[in-house]
């Protein structure tokens, strides 16, 4: 990576989406009525807030300024269509389940990523493998759940 400033760019890449994972899992938690549904998405929030909060403290430690409090443009549209899905199907949690798991894909291919650069993200990297463990978790949770409440 040609400079600091790159790296500051990926973890902020990183904490748009871990940002757009906790407001997609606090929406899910709004919109369904299902207890067990609802602490898990409210668990998995509360998880990205914490990831956030490490990734802003390393954006800090690279001199950038870590004031992404939402998510990116396309975590934007991705909520954006889970609200679409969530109208037309009157709050059916197999649509919101399978929303979460494409946003979870979608973290995980980031995660990777950066993962792969791995003398560039060097000071960082297990708290990448770390976050992408949990991301990962939470993916196989999500799974769990929609096997369930498919049978």
């Amino acid at each position: 990576m040609e400079s600091n400033k790159e790296i500051i760019s990926d973890l902020k890449d990183l904490l748009s989406i871990v940002n757009d994972g906790k407001e997609g899992y606090e929406s899910s938690s709004e919109t369904t009525d299902n207890i067990e549904l609802k602490g898990t998405f409210l668990k998995y929030s509360a998880q990205r807030a914490a990831y956030a909060e490490e990734l802003r403290a390393h954006i800090a430690e690279h001199g950038g300024d870590a004031d992404n409090e939402s998510g990116g443009i396309l975590g934007a549209l991705h909520r954006t269509w889970i609200d679409i899905k969530e109208a037309l199907s009157s709050k059916e949690d197999k649509a919101i389940l399978e929303a979460i798991k494409t946003g979870e894909n979608a973290a995980i291919e980031k995660y990777d990523k950066y993962i792969a650069d791995y003398v560039d993200h060097s000071d960082h990297i297990d708290l990448l493998k770390r976050q992408r463990a949990g991301v990962t978790e939470a993916l196989a949770e999500i799974e769990s759940l929609q096997a369930r409440s498919a049978s």
